[in-house]
């Protein structure tokens, strides 16, 4: 195809949940659209598309020169590995421009099967630096969808720039998770709904109480403590293009098609501007769109580092929309206020008095009265409402009206390519028009011309009505020969036929092997070498020296450390050689790593420890060279045998089973691969949000960073206080990255039959708030479960006597038999 592409430009990438925000990603100037099917992806309550529509929506973007990727996004176990090759092959037959995968085991699957098929890193990847951009490309990745959390300044560190670097996405607008991407076990931790299979619950949009130091802190009005403002980065797309971000991402798969149409609107522009050279701030009314269809607050999120003052305001966790104004005073029947925003009949207003989201006033204006609103009769108590109360607006019917016409008509399309054409033929012959390979026939043969001959001028106007699909018309050619006439009728006919061979000239066709999961995973257990333990082993997390000392007493082989001062590793090696009982001791790294910190696995390796415990793709790379033994910790999200197989590929000795696994998902996963790869958390307080935001810092200081933040981390003990009156312990690691722990321990203990008799042999305990004595208990409880003096179901009980608010049995089993754990 002689079909000359514009330059290259950086992508406006746009969420679509249906087939309007489908519509209105591609009316209102998005380079390609993303998406989910039913299954695999993180937005199960999204209308997502059927697997029947699949086909359509492609053809539908492509069409207009858009281009359509598919979320892939969630971890996959081992029974569903057939359906989700199925999965790869439709989308690959389907004509899909790129999947976006989190899971490793999914990528391997999918370069086995379908292996043309473009595959983008999801931001559930967790890559947080240069060296995981590098796992990803090892892994045949084409494109990293980076964190959230990450500045300019880091940005630049990853010299997208260079020819050998991986393209970079970022997510430039939208709903800002307070947890890592990938990190966050909250929903699954609490009522098995796992943010890792797309069924988040939200529960950082949730109020909690700051319990500090065993009291309850007053804060006002601040109860949404862990729910971030909106990212809004448009004014940083010139900085970010000059950084070498080649995809720019709108977050909102579950947004409004209105929502869409704004959003594109305002960063079409903006990156228009900057790839013009032209200054572009946005007005007020885009401003106004962006506030109105979706806004929670729009802020620049971490795009200039952290700032623990701005991020949270901890007001609301909800839409709110403008800002409208304060109440100056409450009548009757009516408020009063000089309003910041216009204000209509038909509009919807929300009143901010501080308190429970879920119980606040508000509805639509009725009638306004110079600067007094009324509203339906009965529908405000205005008893609740006083001066000074803030008012937000939080809908307005004739902006969506008019974002709704951009899409419900014809299309434009915003990128086309250029289609150079050549004619040619003689009288009594067809009229032959091609477009390099591609060319089509009149079935009318050409005529002498009387009068009013084929030109240059007559065939592009005719030939070049490409309307709403995705060409324009380049050169022109003619060869033909003397002066010939053709009806109008056959030249539009001809340049439709010629479309539709375009079209189909673009269609991919892709390689697909026939191997199948039976094979590859055959394969993964044929390879493994060497001989299974024939006895548990047990090993203990410890955080805190009196941990540690508890363990060393109760003659434990192998202790994971995992101090909040990751400095104090080399103290913790010492306690271990002091004792002499032959302890081995393992460090954990911390569970995010970003360019510049490489110094935190320099401490570990300073501090002379018998093996690290690895938490992200960094630390993978940092110790590949190491003797060092390599244990793969949780976050690494090894669901599958095809993930554990590339980790224990990467020099790994063994990795820890993802926490999203029951226990029918374990005992696949270690039907399928060698059980001497895994080892299991059979006892923790699962960590439930991991965060870049800083609870200590944000309100229990005024500082914005560590180096102004008084580190009251180091001197008072917090807890967040959630709706049930649950005390959840909160930690904050070396890199001031914090993470709240659920205050209910977790035991598998009921299981350990079952997995004993599957094979597995490696046993983990993870200890947070216990001294000594505790401690103790714990350990000697597993010890005596591990040598058989103790049955799982009688430890289970037992522990649960011994704590103040039990112990549940936990994800192992929930899902699997539709409980809620405690």
């Amino acid at each position: 195809m002689n079909i000359s592409r514009r330059p290259e430009t950086p992508e406006l990438l746009a969420p679509a949940g249906d087939w309007e925000c489908v519509r209105a990603a591609v009316a209102n100037g998005a380079d390609a659209v993303y998406f989910g099917l039913p299954r695999f992806n993180a937005r199960l309550r999204a209308h997502n598309f059927t697997e029947a529509e699949l086909p359509e929506v492609v053809a539908f973007c492509h069409r207009y020169g858009v281009k359509a990727y598919v979320d892939f996004n969630t971890l996959v176990f081992t029974g569903e590995l057939p359906d989700a090759a199925e999965y790869l092959r439709q989308l690959s037959r389907a004509g899909v421009d790129a999947l976006i995968v989190q899971d490793v085991g999914l990528i391997r699957l999918a370069r086995e099967i379908v292996p043309d098929l473009p595959i983008h890193a999801s931001t559930q990847m967790t890559i947080t630096s240069p060296e995981g951009v590098e796992f990803a490309r090892e892994l045949g990745i084409e494109r990293a969808v980076l964190a959230r959390e990450l500045s300019l300044r880091e940005l630049e560190k990853f010299q997208a720039n260079t020819e050998s670097a991986l393209p970079l996405e970022v997510f430039v607008h939208g709903a800002l998770c307070v947890a890592y991407s990938g990190q966050c076990l909250t929903s699954e931790s609490l009522g098995q709904r796992s943010a890792n299979r797309g069924e988040c619950a939200q529960a950082c949009r949730m109020p909690y109480e700051l319990v500090v130091d065993g009291a309850v802190r007053d804060l006002g009005d601040k109860r949404y403590l862990l729910s971030p403002q909106d990212l809004a980065a448009v004014n940083e797309i010139p900085a970010l293009i000059e950084a070498g971000v080649i995809s720019f991402k709108i977050e909102g798969r579950l947004k409004s098609p209105e929502y869409v149409s704004a959003v594109c609107q305002v960063y079409r522009k903006a990156i228009d501007a900057a790839l013009a050279a032209r200054e572009f701030q946005p007005s007020a009314a885009d401003r106004y769109q962006l506030e109105m269809t979706f806004s929670r607050g729009l802020y620049s999120g971490w795009m200039h580092g952290v700032n623990h003052q701005e991020l949270v305001s901890a007001r609301f966790g909800k839409k709110r929309g403008a800002f409208a104004g304060r109440i100056a005073r409450v009548g009757r029947d009516f408020v009063e206020f000089t309003p910041e925003v216009p204000l209509k009949a038909g509009d919807g207003v929300v009143f901010d008095t501080g308190g429970d989201t879920n119980a606040e006033q508000g509805g639509r204006i009725f009638q306004i009265k110079g600067q007094r609103l009324f509203f339906q009769h009965d529908h405000i108590d205005f008893g609740r409402l006083k001066t000074g109360d803030r008012v937000w607006k939080t809908d307005d019917p004739e902006l969506d009206k008019h974002l709704r016409q951009s899409f419900t008509g014809r299309i434009e399309a915003h990128r086309r390519e250029q289609v150079n054409l050549r004619v040619g033929g003689r009288a009594g012959e067809p009229l032959e028009v091609a477009a390099g390979d591609v060319a089509v026939k009149s079935a009318i043969s050409l005529q002498t011309a009387r009068t009013a001959p084929l030109t240059l001028e007559k065939l592009r106007e005719h030939l070049g009505r490409f309307g709403d699909n995705a060409y324009e018309l380049g050169e022109l050619s003619s060869e033909l020969e003397g002066e010939v006439i053709l009806p109008i009728g056959e030249l539009n006919r001809l340049r439709r036929e010629l479309v539709f061979q375009l079209d189909a000239a673009r269609t991919v066709t892709r390689r697909e092997a026939p191997t199948t999961v039976t094979d590859i995973v055959s394969r993964v257990r044929s390879s493994a070498a060497g001989k299974a333990a024939t006895r548990a082993t047990l090993r203990v997390l410890c955080r805190t020296m009196e941990q540690l000392g508890a363990a060393l007493e109760a003659g434990v082989e192998d202790v994971y450390v995992d101090f909040e001062d990751i400095r104090r590793g080399k103290d913790a090696v010492a306690r271990v050689r002091a004792a002499g009982t032959g302890t081995k001791i393992f460090l954990a790294t911390p569970r995010i790593q970003k360019a510049g910190e490489q110094g935190f696995f320099k401490l570990i390796e300073n501090a002379a420890s018998d093996g690290v415990l690895i938490r992200n793709l960094g630390a993978i790379a940092y110790f590949a060279e190491s003797s060092l033994p390599l244990i793969g910790d949780f976050s690494l999200n090894v669901a599958n045998p095809l993930t554990a197989a590339h980790f224990v590929g990467k020099g790994l000795k063994r990795v820890t089973v993802s926490y999203d696994l029951n226990i029918e998902q374990v005992l696949d996963l270690l039907a399928a691969a060698p059980p001497s790869w895994f080892e299991l958390t059979i006892h923790q307080h699962m960590p439930m949000f991991h965060m870049e935001h800083c609870v200590f810092a944000a309100f229990l200081s005024k500082g914005k960073t560590f180096l102004d933040c008084g580190r009251p981390c180091e001197t008072h003990r917090v807890h967040l206080r959630d709706r049930v009156g649950i005390e959840h312990p909160l930690r904050a690691d070396v890199g001031c990255r914090n993470t709240l722990f659920n205050a209910v321990p977790q035991t598998g203990a009921r299981f350990f039959a079952q997995l004993e008799a599957a094979g597995l042999r490696d046993y983990r305990i993870e200890l947070l708030e216990e001294d000594a004595a505790a401690s103790h208990r714990v350990i000697r409880a597993y010890q005596a479960l591990l040598s058989g003096g103790q049955a799982g179901e009688e430890l289970w009980h037992t522990l649960q006597a011994q704590s103040q608010l039990g112990v549940t049995r936990g994800t192992y089993e929930a899902r699997a038999q539709g409980l809620t754990p405690r």
